[in-house]
């Protein structure tokens, strides 16, 4: 048998055939590739690792690539574009250039490197941000509008006038309320500049923006104030009155009413206002019922020993009190406020007076009873012997006063002024409860100095009040007595003015009749 073997084709070596070749070829592939993806694990591995704490692939601030900058190196940058920005303000005819600072914008360069770097830094992190594209980071920002809008204010020039609002006030002089006009002023809207520098600062680039000055109308105007004035009118030509319970009438003047209502801003300052001085209006009010009101006389009648009446030395007389005083004084309040007529009327009811007793006096020992004086006791004055109670005796109808100690006459009669017509004096029954040795008298709390009726007269001597603004004191201008020409108290001369005064004191009772 003949065995035949292959020869190698000349020139090189042979190639392998079959399974083992082929399973060859395979592991030198797959050891190649090995290798590779060694390489690259470790490149990628070693490029992720350098942006640690810093930007990734693809972070941008202010349209700059800062990839692998650190947090300090961003901040300085965005710290140094904030400081170099310029914003050119015009207001009128000035220019300023300000920074961001200037009008209250601050720039955050920390946090916006914060937020520069504060992305995903593990491996995969930094693969995808490789791949992701542009990673644009907005610097942090803030605008202060109260700063920005103070700044706005701030440009209107110190030689342009503010507003001035319309006001309205009482001419003294003239009597009459007027008008103040209101001015018109120059200001801003500061609305325009927060606006345009809330919208710029953000890009860190300079940029220009334009304040106009504007014509500023006052908060309360000429023409509010004027409608005040008319409103005033309408309340002064208002009726107003309140009759009294003897039927006679209290007109509410004007001139009463200017003193009691004032105009001034509202609260919010946005309108006029009429206020009403709510207290003086009661004061006056309730003067007026005083003045109406009535006090009760108790009578003084002298009884015998059989208790039978035999001389009446006061008659005595029902008083008259004010019942709805306090409601009237609201009345004329809301009338006041409204803007509204009044026509109001006092209530009253009666006040009951009493009699007092006393004895009467015991008839004079004739002469020759005098003379039986015993052991020699001499004959003294009743003064000197007084017994009872002091009390003063005013006869109007006699225009005399005179002083008793209980039924028993000590001084006078003498002679006086009472009241004269208009100013009559009181009568009743009465104390003296406030005494004076000088005293200025007026009645300047109702009337005006310019007043036909208005007085003043210095150093009154010897005062002693019993009611009210009555009393009795000395009248040094006056050379005769015994007829009606006071203001209402019981005129005297200097010397007996003294006695009474010496004589009398707080509590001392006092009786004034016709």
């Amino acid at each position: 048998m003949t065995h035949v073997t292959d020869t190698a084709a000349p020139g090189g070596p042979s190639r392998p055939t079959g399974r083992h070749g082929r399973r060859r070829v395979a592991l030198l592939v797959v050891a190649i590739l090995a290798v590779i993806a060694i390489v690259l694990a470790g490149g990628a591995l070693a490029y992720a690792k350098q942006f640690q704490g810093r930007a990734l692939p693809g972070t941008t601030v202010l349209g700059q690539d800062v990839a692998g900058q650190t947090p300090e190196e961003i901040a300085a940058l965005v710290a140094e574009r904030g400081d170099g920005v310029t914003v050119t303000v015009t207001a009128g005819d000035q220019q300023l250039e300000k920074s961001l600072a200037d009008l209250g914008v601050s720039v955050d360069a920390t946090a916006t490197a914060q937020a520069a770097v504060d992305r995903d830094d593990s491996f995969t992190g930094v693969i995808a941000s490789t791949w992701s594209g542009e990673y644009a980071v907005d610097p942090v920002v803030t605008v202060d509008e109260a700063a920005t809008a103070a700044f706005a204010e701030s440009l209107v020039p110190e030689d342009r006038t503010t507003p001035v609002d319309a006001s309205v006030a009482f001419d003294e002089d003239e009597q009459t309320w007027t008008t103040e006009p209101g001015r018109n002023g120059q200001g801003v809207d500061p609305e325009l500049l927060v606006t345009a520098v809330t919208e710029n600062a953000p890009s860190l680039e300079d940029f220009a923006v334009e304040q106009p000055l504007e014509e500023i109308a006052p908060t309360i105007t000429t023409e509010e104030a004027e409608e005040v004035v008319g409103s005033i009118a309408t309340l002064l030509d208002q009726p107003m009155s309140i009759t009294g319970a003897d039927g006679e009438t209290h007109e509410v003047s004007a001139e009463r009413r200017n003193g009691w209502i004032s105009v001034a801003p509202s609260e919010d300052g946005q309108t006029l206002s009429i206020a009403v001085d709510e207290e003086s209006v009661r004061e006056w009010v309730a003067a007026r019922a005083e003045q109406d009101a009535v006090e009760a006389e108790d009578g003084i009648e002298q009884v015998d020993e059989d208790g039978e009446v035999v001389k009446v030395v006061a008659e005595k007389q029902d008083g008259l009190k004010i019942t709805n005083t306090e409601a009237i004084a609201e009345q004329l309040i809301t009338a006041l406020k409204g803007i509204t007529p009044l026509e109001a009327a006092f209530e009253s009811s009666a006040v009951k007076a009493e009699v007092e007793q006393v004895d009467a006096p015991k008839p004079e020992k004739d002469e020759k009873e005098k003379g039986e004086e015993k052991d020699g006791e001499k004959n003294t004055p009743p003064a000197a012997k007084p017994t009872g109670e002091k009390w003063i005796d005013v006869d109007l109808s006699n225009k005399t006063v005179t002083a008793y100690v209980g039924d028993t006459p000590v001084w006078g009669p003498r002679s006086i002024v009472d009241g004269k017509a208009g100013n009559e004096t009181v009568t009743g029954t009465f104390e003296i409860y406030l005494r004076y040795d000088r005293q200025d008298m007026t009645n300047g709390a109702y009337y005006p100095e310019d007043h036909p009726k208005y007085y003043l007269t210095e150093d009154v001597p010897w005062v002693q009040y019993f009611h009210r603004g009555y009393g009795f004191h000395g009248a040094p201008w006056r050379s005769s007595f015994g007829y009606s020409g006071s203001h209402g108290c019981i005129n005297m001369p200097v010397s007996d003015a003294k006695w009474l005064y010496d004589w009398a004191s707080i509590g001392t009772k006092t009786v004034v009749h016709h």
